[in-house]
């Protein structure tokens, strides 16, 4: 592995990327607001085992297509920006019946679990924050091999991003008791956690790094 100067390098860089706001850390939100905190947990979830697809892209160098060819890049990035869009509209548009609660959150939550992995693994720029990343932190001369330095270090960034993701959730579903159970509170976080979506997608498609 690397030596512990680069090591502490990592780690620190790695902090302060976790805890920033960005994009994963909104989504989550979204979904916690418009879904509650279960959605939110088992959106972090699907989140963290998506970024494992571009942790092993990275390691194997899958993810240079993205660089090699912008067109392959820009395709998944729209698709993925699409996607967002279409879910906030879903969450806008649907309906919470008070006798079915319960099974109506269990169906949300496993929802929210399945479409994030589909969210994380159809945006590219995770890919590309990976591929330049990691490798300022191998040792070619380490007793690993780079590739597997690039499992280890992703997954420790994996895991500190995750994180960072559930204290958001945290925070969100306190805003989120505040509001009362029905009526209008509940159409607010609809909406508002929809609003997020759709704001996402769309700096997704419009961003031109």
């Amino acid at each position: 592995m690397p030596s512990y100067e680069l090591l502490l390098a990592f780690v620190v860089a790695t902090a302060v990327f976790a805890y920033m706001p960005g994009p994963a850390m909104l989504y989550t939100a979204a979904q916690t607001i418009a879904r509650g905190r279960r959605a939110g947990l088992m959106a972090a979830l699907g989140i963290h085992i998506g970024c494992y697809v571009h942790v092993i892209a990275a390691a194997f160098g899958l993810s240079a297509i993205f660089k090699l060819v912008p067109e392959a890049y820009m395709a998944v990035k729209i698709v993925g920006a699409v996607y967002l869009v279409w879910l906030g509209i879903g969450i806008i548009r649907q309906r919470m019946d008070g006798t079915t609660r319960p099974q109506t959150a269990a169906k949300s939550a496993r929802r929210a679990f399945f479409e994030s992995i589909m969210v994380e693994v159809l945006n590219p720029k995770v890919a590309i924050f990976f591929l330049a990343f990691l490798p300022q932190f191998v040792d070619p001369a380490a007793a690993f091999p780079v590739w597997i330095q690039f499992l280890i270090l992703g997954t420790m960034v994996n895991l500190a991003f995750s994180s960072g993701d559930l204290i958001c959730i945290l925070l969100a579903s306190t805003l989120v008791k505040r509001l009362k159970n029905g009526g209008w509170g509940e159409r607010l976080a609809r909406w508002t956690g929809g609003a997020l979506l759709i704001g996402l997608g769309a700096r997704l498609a419009f961003d031109r790094n």
